[in-house]
């Protein structure tokens, strides 16, 4: 039995954690209710993307990508998780609870992925081109492997050229399209702004990609002249890095919340090796893309989630909701 105040104590830190888990648009669409040894992890319909993401795929993702979050934080605090993911039909909101377990002494896998969940960051834009180690390629598809997903690096050019050009076109279809240019401007933050969600303006850099082939981003800037400059001394030529796609063999919310889960996973693993991710989801939000992708470039798998890991010299902001805003204890 653990004293109470070590209970609180604990819970409190995987909750201040879970909560730097990443999310499309910075969105943060989760929020967590602690009674006594017990985490409830619940999805924040008020921040899905109802034009994107109307059936809550990405949230879901999020939401999973905070649970691995929850885990990692009590492995590498000596305490073994036991989770339920969507244990109740009838609260589909409520995406799992994680109960504290047996004692365990955290390895040195669960305290380097512990060690990197405040320090991991979202890149968007290009990598430079020192290149990914193949073993570090090949850990990571094990990680991935450990939540029951697929990370399948693009076996060739072609492949590549095949995912940055189905990128470039679904983002300039959701250009042209206004309801979803709102949404993608709910979540642009001004430079200065207050606000602690969504995607600051020094998160992105100022301007182009110079790599070939072009992955196509997000842009946050409200047609103003947002973004970082890099810092001369450390341009560098251009590279996409390497692409990849997480995949599963269903496509139901128990896959996208396991996918959140993997990615997490994988994102962590990268980071202690000084690689980083970003992420596109352009296509995936586009159904017919997304088909032809499963179809076409995923050996009939669904794809979750189109990244590049690579090193970059940048250092992408970050922020987070103040826990008041996430957190909520019950007797």
């Amino acid at each position: 039995m653990r004293p109470q105040e070590e209970v609180k104590n604990v819970v409190r830190t995987a909750v201040e954690e879970a909560a730097w888990a990443p999310s499309t648009h910075n969105t943060q669409p989760w929020s967590f209710v602690v009674s006594g040894e017990e985490i409830s992890l619940r999805a924040d319909a008020d921040r899905k993307l109802t034009v994107s993401d109307p059936a809550g795929r990405e949230m879901l993702v999020s939401c999973g990508a905070a649970l691995f979050t929850i885990r990692a934080a009590l492995r590498g605090l000596g305490c073994e998780p036991v989770v339920r993911v969507l244990p109740d039909p009838d609260r589909p909101a409520l995406v799992a609870i994680v109960r504290l377990g047996g004692a365990v002494v955290a390895d040195d896998h669960d305290r380097r992925l512990r060690a990197e969940i405040g320090r991991r960051r979202t890149h968007r834009g290009d990598f430079s081109t020192l290149p990914v180690p193949r073993s570090l390629m090949d850990a990571l598809c094990r990680e991935a492997e450990t939540e029951g997903v697929r990370l399948t690096p693009m076996p060739s050019e072609s492949a590549v050229h095949t995912i940055a050009a189905l990128t470039q076109a679904a983002q300039e279809v959701q250009s042209q399209d206004e309801a979803f240019s709102r949404e993608l401007m709910r979540w642009s933050r001004a430079p200065g702004s207050a606000r602690r969600d969504g995607v600051p303006a020094d998160a992105y850099p100022r301007g182009p990609g110079e790599a070939y082939p072009a992955f196509a981003q997000r842009d946050y800037r409200r047609g103003q002249e947002w973004g970082y400059d890099r810092p001369l001394s450390q341009v560098m030529p251009a590279s996409p890095g390497e692409v990849a796609v997480l995949t599963t063999s269903g496509d139901s919310r128990e896959d996208w919340v396991a996918a959140g889960q993997a990615l997490q996973r994988v994102l962590l693993f990268a980071s202690a090796y000084g690689v980083s991710a970003a992420f596109h989801t352009q296509a995936l939000e586009k159904e017919h893309l997304r088909e032809f992708l499963r179809q076409e470039v995923c050996a009939g798998e669904y794809p979750q989630m189109v990244m590049r890991l690579g090193i970059t010299f940048d250092e992408a902001r970050a922020m987070r909701r103040p826990l008041e805003e996430i957190f909520e204890k019950r007797p």
